[in-house]
């Protein structure tokens, strides 16, 4: 089993598990062994999940100020977890290849192995809504068949993001190519950078 063919039903799962309340304060059930990689790949798509409907809540013209405020505050802390999930995915790989011997010709990727992997999740999101709207009983037929038209295009992106993040796999396990892993330095969430913070 390729890591794509393990990740892609446990985004499924996920996303289908949100929507059996679709509910932005449902409670996450987690039902994957803590600290297994299913886990992490389950609450990484979980927390997509959550945030695409904050982002959905956010865009409402009539929405309360005071509680879009608060809502914004949620999404912050949502990008932190997203990210915090992908770096752990990362270091997942980077210990699971750490004895590979790393071939004199070996070239290094545009991006990591995970955050590869945080666009798959985010594609799995896209094609379950843009379903959804493929199959809506109150739209247009127009409706309906531009959007089945964009799923087509979704489900082919998802086939080939998925071949090459295991093809991108396949490459650092055999030395072709090398893990380098940026933490990503979100200078307006630290106190320390953010201007703003520090000259309260």
């Amino acid at each position: 089993m390729t890591f794509t063919q393990l990740s892609n039903p446990i985004f499924v799962q996920a996303i289908n598990d949100y929507h059996l309340t679709d509910n932005i304060d449902t409670p996450i059930n987690n039902p994957y062994p803590e600290g297994s990689i299913e886990n992490r790949l389950y609450l990484k798509c979980w927390i997509d999940t959550v945030q695409w409907h904050f982002e959905d809540i956010i865009r409402d013209p009539q929405i309360d100020p005071a509680e879009a405020l608060v809502l914004k505050r949620r999404i912050d802390k949502s990008n932190q977890d997203r990210t915090d999930l992908v770096e752990q995915i990362d270091t997942y790989f980077r210990e699971k290849y750490a004895d590979v011997r790393v071939l004199p010709d070996a070239r290094i990727n545009t991006e990591s192995p995970a955050w590869a992997v945080d666009r798959l999740s985010i594609l799995a999101l896209k094609i379950y809504h843009m379903r959804e709207q493929a199959e809506r009983p109150d739209a247009s037929a127009d409706h309906r068949a531009k959007c089945q038209a964009k799923l087509g295009v979704l489900l082919e992106q998802q086939v080939d993001l998925s071949t090459a993040i295991d093809q991108l796999l396949e490459d650092i396990e055999a030395g072709r190519k090398y893990m380098k892993v940026y933490r990503q330095m979100k200078m307006y969430n630290d106190p320390a950078t953010n201007p703003v913070l520090y000259s309260k």
